[in-house]
């Protein structure tokens, strides 16, 4: 009887060990079905990998590119937009310096001019995207009636903002229209200067300034302003936007592909959106 149970204890042990063998194999060998799915999460994960692009753009763009960024993020997940906006001569000579960026878009064609002058942007990736105008804004309860160029000697304008003409391109437009109007000596002494055209907009609508020269696409964007006049397009050079691929680009597909899309009606039709004309 004894024997029999020892016999018995010993085929029990016996079984639970295979049972145990097996139950660890079947943990430790996956299956083709895991392999398959271990590989779909791989192929995603590495889709989804995002690449950062840098877009210097003149201020001017800020709300129509800000729009456009979320409706091209949304369509293209593994795409994260970094927009850097600032006058453009700024953004120019930021390029010129070494500074990081993949896409340029100026405000005036001689900032991109002097980028692909350098070698820094080629030719054949650049093109004229947008134009737009001038106009004279003050501040949406303002007293004061300003008709022209000539209104800027009355009294009671005191102040009066413009880009610095040197690294702004709305500010040299605002210089050449004085200039032709022979009143850019005569009105120095109420000139005030601002880092770009977004500032200009800024001190309008604070009233620290009588009137301000921006384009027009900014005077759309605010409720605390009103356009007064626009200054007449003979007495400026013509107002456009250039874009353009920066050659140190370290995601040329990517680049070229939101390039291409800049172009396209989607993303031409926001920027119409914002009061930008399209360049025939």
């Amino acid at each position: 009887m004894n024997r029999m149970m020892k016999s018995s204890m010993i085929l029990l042990l016996l079984l639970l060990s295979m049972v145990w063998i097996v139950g660890c194999t079947e943990k430790q060998t996956p299956t083709a079905n895991d392999n398959t799915q271990s590989q779909v999460s791989q192929d995603s994960s590495n889709k989804l990998e995002k690449v950062e692009l840098t877009i210097s753009a003149a201020a001017s763009l800020t709300d129509a590119l800000t729009e456009i960024q979320k409706s091209y993020e949304a369509a293209h997940p593994n795409i994260k937009l970094n927009f850097n906006f600032g006058a453009s001569g700024a953004l120019q000579q930021q390029i010129e310096q070494g500074a990081p960026a993949d896409l340029f878009l100026s405000a005036a064609p001689k900032n991109m001019k002097a980028l692909v002058d350098k070698a820094l942007i080629d030719t054949n990736q650049q093109r004229t995207l947008l134009s737009n105008e001038l106009v004279v804004i003050v501040p949406k309860e303002a007293n004061t009636t300003l008709e022209s160029l000539e209104d800027f000697k009355k009294e009671d304008v005191k102040k009066l903002a413009i880009g610095i003409p040197e690294s702004v391109p709305a500010g040299n437009y605002a210089k050449e229209a004085l200039t032709y109007a022979q009143l850019w000596e005569p009105l120095q002494a109420k000139t005030v200067q601002a880092k770009d055209v977004r500032q200009v907009l800024q001190y309008v609508e604070t009233e620290n300034v009588d009137a301000g020269f921006v384009y027009k696409t900014d005077a759309l964007t605010s409720s605390k302003v009103k356009i007064a006049f626009p200054v007449d397009p003979n007495s400026y050079s013509p107002v456009q936007y250039p874009v353009g691929i920066v050659k140190s680009t370290k995601h040329s597909k990517e680049t070229e592909a939101f390039y291409t899309y800049l172009q396209s009606k989607e993303a031409l039709d926001v920027f119409v959106k914002y009061g930008f004309s399209i360049p025939k």
